[in-house]
């Protein structure tokens, strides 16, 4: 009796553990292929939330205020909403010990409130109101440093440090309402030159928001981390 209620006890254990992320296959280490299709396939699970790891839904995503003076330009974005990240799709994905490396393939459409005023790059700009931005496959290459930490007998990775570079593939589009006090030549003056030149306009406004939707992502995908134990995820 003792005997059956261990192993039912183990079983029941095991269980829960191998629950915490069904959507995970382990992979050998130095397996880049494995690993690639592990993450495309668990990207739609992770950006749909997964309550039992504490992960909310990224898709769609809240992005709280972004601020930034740069250049002569300065803006601020509030109550964003961004979706698409669902539908998003790595390209790469390569780890080296405690190092990964991964690109991701988007397609976004951004929507919230803004303010803006200085120049974009050498126009005059002014405004506030509502904005929409819609970018069509962008690719954002990540890098990551792992940390250990040791619990229960487990080993879990630690997200440490890690940085970023986005680049736009086929397009972007910009639309701010109430430029100019709604000025509607002036505003149509903007909007062809932004969307003209929709390149230098992504380089010049996205940044901090790319930066602070990555972050936002990353501290969802460490929660994982932190209740999922490392021989769950890598095969040994």
């Amino acid at each position: 009796m003792v005997l059956k209620f261990v192993l039912l006890s183990f079983c029941a254990l095991t269980c829960v553990q191998a629950s915490l992320a069904p959507f995970i296959e382990p992979c050998l280490e130095n397996d880049s292929r494995c690993h690639l299709r592990s993450a495309t396939n668990a990207l739609p699970s992770i950006a749909g939330g997964v309550p039992e790891l504490g992960i909310v839904s990224l898709d769609p995503m809240r992005l709280g205020r972004v601020r930034t003076n740069n250049a002569g330009l300065s803006m601020e974005f509030r109550n964003t909403v961004i979706k698409g990240l669902k539908n998003s799709r790595f390209v790469r994905l390569v780890r080296r010990g405690k190092h990964l490396e991964m690109s991701l393939k988007c397609t976004l459409e951004m929507r919230g409130d803004y303010t803006m005023s200085g120049r974009l790059l050498v126009m005059p700009i002014e405004g506030d109101g509502k904005y929409r931005i819609r970018i069509r496959d962008m690719v954002v290459d990540v890098q990551i440093d792992f940390g250990e930490r040791f619990a229960g007998g487990d080993t879990f990775w630690t997200v440490q440090h890690w940085n970023q570079t986005s680049r736009v593939e086929t397009g972007a589009d910009f639309r701010f309402q109430n430029l100019f006090k709604g000025n509607k030549k002036l505003s149509d003056g903007i909007h062809e030159f932004a969307n003209s030149n929709w390149q230098e306009i992504f380089r010049e406004v996205a940044p901090p928001m790319v930066q602070k939707t990555v972050g936002q992502i990353i501290a969802e995908v460490a929660k994982l981390f932190n209740k999922v134990p490392l021989k769950d995820l890598i095969k040994s």
